[in-house]
């Protein structure tokens, strides 16, 4: 399996002439950072924690999912 950024530069082409060279350009694009995306959320798994609320003694637990990493950390971006 290629990374995302290994798979854009097998596709991208280096001197675009035309709309639908950038148009092409544009595609690899966004479907490399669909693929890192999924990749992340792949790499991530989903995960098993523990919220404790200091008020309380209640502690929980719950999961953890790939998409709700790369959500926190790169949907803003």
């Amino acid at each position: 399996m290629k990374t995302a950024v290994e798979w854009l530069l097998d596709n991208l082409m280096t001197e675009p002439h035309s709309e639908l060279d950038f148009e092409h350009n544009e595609n690899c694009w966004n479907k490399a950072q669909e693929m890192e995306k999924q990749q992340i959320i792949d790499a991530h798994g989903n995960k098993q924690k523990t919220k404790s609320n200091p008020d309380s003694i209640v502690t929980y637990g719950y999961t953890y999912t790939g998409e709700m990493y790369y959500n926190e950390k790169f949907k803003s971006e």
